[in-house]
C-alpha cells in the first residue's frame, strides 16, 4: 500500500473513532469528556427545525446545552448511522469535513414514552500536534417520531 492510502487510513480511522467518543461521551452523559475532543474555540450549530439555530462555542457550551436538552430523558443513546469523511481538505492535509448522519434513542422520563431523532451533522475536523479534534459542527434535523417529523434535508454549511 503506498504511503499516502497509508495515512489516508490512519486518518480515517482517527476521525471515526473522534466521531465513536463523541456519541459514547454523549450517550454516557460525561461532558467534562467533551474537552478532549473540541478545541476549544469549536462553534457547533444546533438548528432543529421547529426553533431558531443555536450556536455554541466550545467543549463547555456544547456539553452545558446538550445536558440540558437530553436531562428529561431517563434513556438517552445517540448512535452514529452512517459517516462519510473528506480529507485532505483544500488540499490541507491537517483538516477533514464529514457528514454524520445520527440516531437518539430516547425515553422521555415523565411517561416512558419513547421517541427518535434523526439528524446529521457537517463537520470540519483539524489535526492539531497529530490528533484530530471537532473544529466545527453544524447539526440538523432530519425527522423525529412522536409527530411524525419529516423535515427537508439540510445543505451543508459554507466553511470558511
Amino acid at each position: 500500500m503506498p504511503p499516502d492510502r497509508l495515512q489516508e487510513t490512519v486518518d480515517y480511522v482517527a476521525i471515526t473513532r473522534l466521531q465513536s467518543a463523541y456519541a459514547d461521551s454523549v450517550t454516557r452523559r460525561a461532558w467534562a469528556e467533551l474537552e478532549e475532543l473540541f478545541v476549544p474555540s469549536a462553534t457547533v450549530t444546533v438548528d432543529t427545525v421547529t426553533s431558531d439555530p443555536i450556536e455554541l462555542v466550545g467543549p463547555t457550551g456544547v456539553g452545558d446545552f446538550i445536558s440540558g436538552a437530553v436531562e428529561r430523558f431517563e434513556f438517552f443513546e445517540l448512535v452514529i448511522l452512517n459517516t462519510t469523511v473528506d480529507l485532505r481538505v483544500g488540499g490541507d492535509p491537517d483538516v477533514a469535513r464529514a457528514r454524520v448522519f445520527t440516531c437518539e434513542l430516547r425515553q422521555d422520563a415523565s411517561n416512558g414514552r419513547w421517541t427518535n431523532a434523526f439528524g446529521v451533522y457537517h463537520d470540519e475536523y483539524r489535526r492539531i500536534d497529530g490528533r484530530w479534534w471537532f473544529a466545527r459542527r453544524g447539526y440538523q434535523s432530519i425527522a423525529r417520531t412522536g409527530r411524525a417529523e419529516i423535515f427537508p434535508f439540510p445543505q451543508p454549511p459554507e466553511f470558511d
